[in-house]
């Protein structure tokens, strides 16, 4: 799954697109990664003079990944994963953390920016009791990572469904709520999702992403509070419920300063 063929190398460095930013890549600058291109790093760079704490934001979503997984296969028992909106290889993957504490956990990742695909090799390291896969698509077409999914978990038993991120990626006018409801009817009972995106509650933020989306080969959509929340509609909150991705059970070991507020909000549920 690493390897890209050969045959589809000039398409593959078509839908790179090195020359403009793209979230994955700039999301990875800002975790202090290494894979992107210049033009990811100056427009995390210019995200970070408007607004200084984003670095801050995305350190934040990666430690509610680990926390959120590590309580979904500890506490949920939960031992299937859909991770959509996967972005690159980094430390604390969804399979390491669930397979640490259950090493038979299967995982599927979900991804359409060409250079996670590069990379999906690291994705794929499963313990030998589990599974990994990776599927190249995008999450407007649910169907169809549906069906691919279907290859590695039993989607009649409870999975995990987690979108970090990626919600944020669409517009209203896709129906990022529609997407999520049909995912979610596809899963049994005793499944979850746990979500997390940006706010619109900081106009400094709202300015530099304005900026990223006119420089951007993709672009990022804040929304208010209540509309992410809206996310979570006919689902059993976990507690804390929904709130800042600071402030979702967070532990000692969390950065300085986590328990403030952030522009940016998560939270986990189950479905009845």
């Amino acid at each position: 799954m690493g390897s890209v063929p050969m045959d589809d190398a000039d398409r593959l460095a078509d839908r790179l697109q090195a020359h403009l930013p793209h979230s994955a890549r700039v999301w990875n600058y800002l975790l202090g990664g290494k894979d992107h291109y210049p033009a990811d790093a100056e427009a995390g760079e210019m995200i970070l003079r408007m607004f200084p704490d984003i670095a801050r934001i995305a350190r934040l979503q990666r430690g509610f990944l680990v926390r959120a997984v590590r309580q979904l296969a500890g506490e949920a028992g939960i031992r299937q994963f859909l991770d959509i909106g996967t972005g690159l290889p980094t430390g604390d993957n969804t399979h390491e953390v669930a397979q640490r504490i259950a090493p038979e956990s299967r995982i599927v990742y979900v991804d359409n920016d060409p250079l996670v695909l590069v990379h999906a090799q690291a994705l794929l390291t499963s313990s030998p009791e589990g599974a990994c896969d990776y599927i190249d698509a995008d999450v407007r077409d649910p169907d169809r990572i549906l069906r691919e999914a279907a290859r590695t978990l039993d989607l009649s038993r409870p999975v995990a469904l987690t979108l970090l991120g990626i919600m944020g990626q669409l517009p209203d006018s896709d129906d990022p709520w529609g997407i999520v409801r049909r995912l979610l009817d596809a899963l049994p009972s005793g499944s979850y999702l746990a979500l997390s995106d940006g706010t619109d509650t900081n106009e400094a933020l709202n300015e530099a992403i304005a900026v990223y989306n006119a420089n951007s080969a993709s672009s990022y959509h804040l929304r208010s509070p209540e509309q992410i929340a809206r996310f979570f509609d006919g689902l059993d909150l976990v507690e804390p419920g929904v709130v800042p991705t600071s402030r979702w059970r967070p532990e000692a070991t969390d950065i300085q300063g986590a328990s403030t507020e952030v522009d940016a909000i998560c939270g986990v549920a189950r479905k009845p």
